[in-house]
């Protein structure tokens, strides 16, 4: 048996239209910065240990990567 088709409701051309196009990617966008950028940064910290033989710059690179982070979503997301 078919089923008859359904007629999509009318729009009333007198509501105001939201333009929300860009606003669904905010959460994974930040997301990926905030993952991405002590990943980034620890694995430059971890190679540069490594190469001067020293143990610092691992958790320097992390906490950098972090800030820098952190500081590049308040520039993008946080101003109104």
């Amino acid at each position: 048996m078919i089923s008859p088709r359904r007629k999509k409701p009318e729009r009333d051309p007198t509501a105001e239209t939201v333009d929300t196009r860009g606003q669904d990617d905010t959460g994974p966008m930040v997301t990926a910065y905030l993952i991405s950028g002590p990943v980034i940064y620890g694995a430059l910290g971890w190679l540069a240990d490594g190469w001067l033989g020293t143990k610092f710059l691992l958790p320097t690179g992390l906490l950098a990567g972090m800030a820098m982070s952190l500081y590049i979503v308040w520039l993008r997301y946080g101003k109104p």
